[in-house]
This record gives C-alpha cells, structure tokens and sequence, in this order.
C-alpha cells in the first residue's frame, strides 16, 4: 500500500445549510412502518379508550411503538430483533418508573434520563438497528421520568406495556404470512437497481455524459457495492439457507459480475430482475450453461460465512464511545438548562438534544436544523389540530394514530418532515392523562426545542472524536489484510471456489466499512489531517482485486464470452 503524504484538512469545517432541508425520495417501504404502528398502536388505545382509562396509554404506546422496528430485516433475524427491542423498551421503562416512584427530584431526573438516553444510544448504533434508532426508546424512558409514580403502580404498568410490545412483535411478524422473502427480495432488488446504474454511467462508451460521470466514478461504485454487500448480510442474516434464498444468492453473484465489468453488463436485464422481484412471483434464475452442481459450488463460501462467529458486541462499542459520551453531556446540560429556565417538561430538551447526534458533527448539525425547522413548523400543526382532538377522547385518539401514519410515511423524505407530524403527536399524548392548556404546551415545546438543540450541539462540539482518524488507520488495515487473502487465493493455480468467494465478499465489506469509516471522520472537527490518498489508492487496488475474483470466478463457473445473460423460466417463489 502507498504511503503518500495524508492530504491536510482543516481543523474546524464550515457547517452546511445548503441542502440539509432537501426533501428526498419516499422510501420503498414507507407504508409498511405507516401501516405497523397503526395498527400497533390502535388497539390498546381504543382499549383503553372504551375502559375510560386513556391515562394509562403512554405506558401501552411504550410497547406499541416497538412496532417502528427492523422493518428491512428477514422475517428471523427480524423476530430477534423485535424481541430485544421490547426488552430494551420494557428495561428503559422500568428504570424510569421505579427511579419516578423513589423521587421527584428534578435534577435527579434528568442525570438518570440522560444516562439512559447514552446507553441507548450505544447499544442501537452498536447492533444497528436502524430507524428509529434510540430516540423513541429516549422518549418514552425520559417522559416516564417525569410521570407522578408509586412503586406499587410499577408492576401493572409495565404488564401493559409488554403485553402492547408483545402486539407490536406479532405486528411486525405478519407480513411473513403474505410474503415470507419480502426484505430479502427488496435488499436483492436494489442491489441490482444500484449496479444497473453504475453500470449504465460508467460502461465502455465514452460520451459526454459518461465523461462527467467519471468525476463521481469512486463513489459511485461505492455505493453499488455497499448495495450488494447490504443484500449479502440480508441473506446471511438468517443461518438458513432455502431454495428462495439460493435464488437471490446467484442473483446477487450477477450483480458482483456487473459490478467487476460494467461495460459488459446489461443494466436493463438487471432491472427487469429487479422489478421482478419487487413482484410477489418467482425470482428470476440467471440462464447459465454449466451444471447445478457447479452452480452450488460458486457458493460454497456462504457457507463458511454462516458458520463463523459473530463480531462481539464490546468490540463495536469502544469506537462509539465519544458518540455516547456527546449523548450524556448533551442530554443532561440540556435537562438542566431547561430546568433553570423553568420549563415543566425538562425531559422534552433532554428528547431534542438525544435526537440530534449522528456520525460525525457535520451530521449531527444538519439534524439539529432539521428538528428546529419541523418542531417548529409541528406545534402550528399542533394549534390547528387541538380544538378537534380535545373535542372528545375519541377524536384524540384518532387525531394520534392519524399523526403517527404521517409521522411513518414522511419521515423518510427527510428528518424535519417527519417531525412535522411526530411534534404534535407528542404534544397530544401528554394529554391522555388530562386536558392542557395550548398555549402553555406550544411556549414550552418551543424553549425546549431551541435549548436542546442548541445545547445539543455544543457538546457536540466540546466532545471531540480524535480517534476518527485512528478508525480510518484500522479500517485500510482491515482492506490490505482482506485484499492479501484474495491476492493469495488468486494466486494459486486452481484456487478453490468457496474460499474465493468467502474471501471477495470479506473484502466487499472491508472496501464498504473503509468508505462508511472515511465519510464519518471527513465530518468531524479537531482532528489530524485525514490519510485521504492512501483511502483512494486503497479502494482502487482493494475493487482492482474484487474484479479479478469476479474474473477468476466467472472463468471456472460461467459460459465465456457475451455476459449479458437471459432468463429462464425456472425460479423460486419469495
């Protein structure tokens, strides 16, 4: 590898407005956490509704919205994952009501909220568990802080919240009835899509067009590989592999042969599969000339893959600790400035500034105007919407779940959007329990809001990440150690096919966690000068040798010459 000479960077980065309220597109699957909190949350609150005990329903909408949860995971890994989700849900909760039930110091409150609000940031960003990441966990543990407790009450409390979280888990688990492949087949689809346009704007032919396009030519191929490397770990998620997964698996090894050679790809054949497998029809099956049983072998390393230890969990939470300890200080100087302004609910500032820190500071001030804009625009919603919902218990019930829908199928358009709806869902369940005044909630949401944002990032800011540049060191070894292997085996006469193919896609995901290690730490202040020409040398040779697998690979197992392969009329139902 290069030793060249790390390119300076400057120590303090201009913070961006320009795009940062951009609205971008809806997501794939936009209706199906939309549709999941729905009905997760709807029937214990209309329960509760008919009980006349609608002051019970933050500790079911505790459990409810579990159902937000791991919605692009295969229906196992999903099933896991929903389970430690409500436990985390259910260990916040009770942690807050207990500590409510032995005082009601304020101060005390916030210290217990903020750290809470730390662990969970660790643990969600440790196992990625994506969207909504700590932040409703935060909410609910935080705003129960705050709920006047005994510790008898505890137990009853917390029976309702699980038995909600045990309706979310069954929630989120039904699709599997109707489409038991679904999350496979779309991480599989765009894939494919991802290819299919690098493919289409970097192939043989040189125009105009193409030219400007080898500007982006590293990143677009970047983020084509991380697409395919995001469809392998959704295969190899689950352990198991079936017929309908094996189908997606040689789909996925066409992609890798596109993605090696674009100019001998069809991007509109990858399309076409992709669009088929958006479909609830079988999965298409690359037509090939060689045996089944060759066809198995060209797999054989997803075997090996299944069959080796995960990564423990404290090896991926050292690189996380200056993100937990900006949550910490963050949440509790935000709860505190609160409290010495004399707001009533301190635990909204704490919610705001817990919501804002994402990978690097860069990013972590795009979210922070995000949720001033959309707060801000959400309590207008709130005043308009507030003399129907207190109109009777029924309509507030309904104008929450109405909220909630919005919140879901918005928010992936962009942050500030989303909040636009989930500002005064919130606002609205504080009032469950009794009837308040608008104008007080609206005054105290604003403060709130602008203190922990702006508390917020300044700890940001007075927390650094000096070890973002260590990472980087760590993950171009990780490259060269994972390009080595694959040099090896390339080098051997006849290497065999399993390791080959177990050494390419450990090496795809040293290639994506280098990109994703150097997009983070290109945000980040007060740090060495980023190694920026060793990360480019290192992704060239470390794609340069993913290509020759692919090469190696396709000589052995598949017909020489015109790549642009057909369809047959064999497949798999997903």
């Amino acid at each position: 590898m290069s030793s060249a000479t790390p390119v300076p960077t400057p120590r303090v980065r201009c913070l961006p407005l320009a795009g940062v309220l951009r609205l971008g597109r809806p997501s794939d699957i936009w209706f199906k956490p939309a549709l999941s909190v729905v009905a997760s949350v709807a029937p214990p609150n209309l329960t509760l509704l008919a009980l006349g005990r609608l002051d019970l329903a933050m500790y079911t909408m505790a459990g409810s919205l579990c159902a937000l949860y791991a919605h692009n995971k295969p229906y196992a890994a999903r099933a896991r994952a929903l389970l430690w989700v409500v436990l985390g849900m259910i260990a916040g909760l009770a942690v807050a009501l207990v500590t409510a039930s032995f005082t009601t110091n304020a101060v005390v409150l916030v210290t217990v909220g903020a750290a809470l609000a730390a662990v969970q940031k660790g643990l969600c960003d440790a196992t990625r568990i994506g969207p909504p990441g700590n932040v409703v966990l935060t909410f609910i543990s935080s705003a129960s802080l705050f709920a006047p407790q005994t510790l008898g009450q505890v137990p009853a409390h917390l029976a309702l919240a699980t038995a909600a979280g045990a309706w979310a888990w069954l929630v989120g688990m039904a699709p599997a009835l109707v489409r038991p492949y679904g999350p496979e087949r779309r991480a599989t689809a765009q894939a494919l899509n991802a290819v299919a346009t690098y493919a289409a704007a970097h192939g043989t032919e040189k125009s105009p067009a193409r030219a400007r396009a080898d500007d982006d030519h590293p990143r677009a191929r970047a983020a084509a590989a991380a697409a395919v490397h995001a469809a392998w770990q959704s295969l190899l998620a689950t352990g198991t592999r079936t017929a309908p997964r094996r189908a997606l698996e040689r789909l996925l090894v066409r992609a890798e042969v596109a993605l090696a050679a674009p100019g001998d790809a069809d991007p509109e054949r990858l399309r076409a599969w992709a669009r088929e497998l958006r479909g609830s029809g079988r999965a298409p099956v690359p037509q090939t000339d060689v045996p089944a049983g060759a066809v198995e072998d060209e797999l054989r390393g997803v075997d090996a893959e299944l069959a080796a230890p995960a990564r423990p969990l404290w090896t991926r939470l050292g690189p996380l600790t200056p993100l937990v300890l900006r949550t910490a200080l963050g949440c509790a100087l935000a709860g505190y400035a609160s409290l010495a302004l004399g707001v009533g609910r301190p635990y909204w500032a704490l919610v705001t500034a817990a919501s804002l820190y994402q990978a690097n500071i860069t990013l972590t001030w795009g979210r922070g105007v995000q949720r001033v804009v959309g707060n801000l625009a959400g309590v207008l919603v709130f005043a308009a919407v507030a003399p129907l919902a207190h109109a009777h218990p029924a309509a507030l019930v309904l104008c929450c779940l109405a909220l909630n829908f919005g919140a879901e199928a918005l928010i992936a358009r962009n942050y500030w959007l989303g909040s636009v709806c989930v500002t005064p869902m919130a606002l609205l369940i504080t009032e469950f329990a009794r009837a308040q005044h608008s104008g007080e909630l609206i005054t105290e949401r604003i403060v709130d809001t602008l203190v922990g944002a702006l508390v917020g990032l300044v700890a940001a800011a007075v927390v650094t990440n000096r070890r973002a540049t260590d990472r980087i060191e760590e993950a171009l070894t990780g490259v060269e150690r994972a390009r080595e292997r694959a040099a090896r085996l390339l080098a051997a006469p006849t290497p065999a096919r399993g390791p080959l193919d177990s050494a390419h896609r450990a090496l795809a995901a040293a290639l994506v966690e280098l990109r994703a290690t150097a997009d983070a730490a290109s945000g980040e202040w007060w740090q060495r000068a980023l190694p920026q020409e060793r990360v480019v040398l290192a992704e060239q040779s470390g794609h340069r040798t993913l290509a020759a697998t692919v090469r190696r690979r396709e000589s052995h197992s598949w017909p020489t010459g015109d790549r642009r392969t057909g369809r047959t009329t064999e497949g798999v139902r997903g």
